[in-house]
């Protein structure tokens, strides 16, 4: 297994880039299904979780190939409605295949997907919503088959705004005969990024990044490029990693409205930084105050970003609070930063953070993909030499993380 070996307690100085957001590459990669033509996607991140969602384009009679940072994608002929059980259980986005691929063939099976072990994430929105649009689902040897001889618009309540339940209803729907209400809808950056790719190739929709969305479905979709947007929760941990080690970083490729709760909760810690051109400066001096932190649904602050932020804070001055309300096994991270000297407690669905002066290294394990950036975050702050293992999590999320992060003065290197 790989791991990083950092020694931190070194100020951080320089320029990083962003890369394209893994949240909305994969659901605009499974989109490419709704047309017959070819799809070149640029600033696509060359991640782990992009290339197995590749080879699930692949595994359908797809092409796929990467040159630098585009992506090229065909899907002339769909030659299986049934992507490979390992490839499906590596990552839990691959389950948004079902709404094109429904649209496109009629039919899809695939099995319950996997990807972190943050907590429960139930898929019956995804299948109430393709049902409502007129799909039969029934249970086969532990796959779901969904079939649908044509696809009617509806109006659709979600009872959660699930991102990746209103992916696949909107893919869906886009194909659908008749318009789609889908109300209560996620409203994540993502979710905007996708419904413009959807109408760069002749899709009708609107209201995207709003709880109501409508969707006329439409007959044919052609070819198209599309710049992915820029990934909130990379630049966002990377702007908690500058405010903790001190310094001064430039994160560019950033759109500062995608990352309004995060730059909120900075500012009321005192952590200095200004926006600059198409990015933002942090000028770190590594002592801010306790703020207490409560995710939600976008535009609330982001489930993604709660683990890099809570390693922040245990260097803060004072007492923090934070609570997690979108998943409930995402305190796997405060174990590990406890091995190295945080204060830390957790009572319920809370994390009581009890701010220390410094941090020790350790060698931790990394259990998910964020929890992992908040591990590296922690180890870069700690003086001495740390490890951080298991990093095939976190290479499923940040591209390059090791290489951006000795860009800027960090000591990290990559271990086989």
């Amino acid at each position: 297994m790989s791991k990083f070996v950092i020694t931190g307690g070194k100020e951080l100085e320089g320029k990083i880039d962003i890369s394209g957001a893994k949240n909305a590459v994969l659901p605009i990669i499974a989109a490419s299904l709704l047309t017959l033509d070819k799809v070149v996607l640029e600033d696509a991140p060359d991640l782990l979780d992009v290339q197995v969602m590749g080879q699930v384009i692949e595994s359908l009679g797809g092409k796929v190939k990467r040159k630098n940072k585009k992506l090229y994608l065909e899907i002339k002929d769909v030659e299986n409605i049934e992507a490979p059980y390992d490839l499906i259980n590596k990552m839990r986005a691959s389950i948004c295949i079902m709404g094109p691929l429904l649209a496109r063939v009629g039919r899809v099976r695939i099995s319950h997907p996997g990807g972190c072990a943050i907590g429960s994430r139930p898929i019956n929105w995804h299948i109430k919503g393709l049902e409502q649009l007129g799909a039969q689902v029934r249970m086969d040897h532990g796959f779901l088959d969904i079939t649908a001889s044509r696809l009617y618009g509806a109006r659709i309540y979600l009872d959660f705004p699930s991102v990746g339940a209103t992916e696949n209803i909107m893919m869906a729907a886009a194909a659908a005969e008749g318009t789609t209400v889908l109300e209560n809808a996620a409203q994540e950056p993502e979710i905007v990024d996708l419904a413009n790719f959807i109408n760069e190739m002749g899709g009708k929709i609107r209201g995207a990044g709003t709880n109501i969305i409508y969707i006329e479905g439409v007959k044919e979709f052609h070819g198209t490029s599309h710049t992915i947007i820029p990934d909130r929760i990379e630049a966002g941990t990377y702007i908690l990693m500058a405010a903790a080690c001190g310094g001064e970083v430039l994160i560019r490729n950033v759109i500062p409205v995608h990352l309004a709760s995060l730059l909120a909760k900075l500012d009321e810690a005192g952590v200095v930084y200004r926006e600059d051109g198409d990015g933002i400066r942090v000028i770190g001096k590594g002592n801010y105050h306790a703020v207490d932190i409560k995710t939600q649904v976008h535009p609330g602050f982001s489930t993604d970003l709660q683990a890099p932020m809570l390693a922040m804070l245990t260097r803060a001055q004072g007492t923090s609070m934070v609570t997690e309300t979108v998943f409930e096994n995402r305190f796997m991270h405060v174990d590990e930063l406890k091995r190295m000297g945080a204060d830390i407690r957790i009572e319920g669905r809370s994390a009581i953070v009890h701010g220390v002066e410094e941090l020790h290294p350790a060698t931790v394990n990394a259990s998910d993909l964020r929890a992992g950036a908040g591990l590296v975050l922690a180890a870069l702050t700690a003086n001495g030499t740390s490890e951080v293992r298991e990093i095939h999590h976190i290479e499923r999320g940040y591209e390059n993380l090791d290489a951006k992060l000795r860009g800027i003065g960090a000591d990290i290197f990559r271990e086989d």
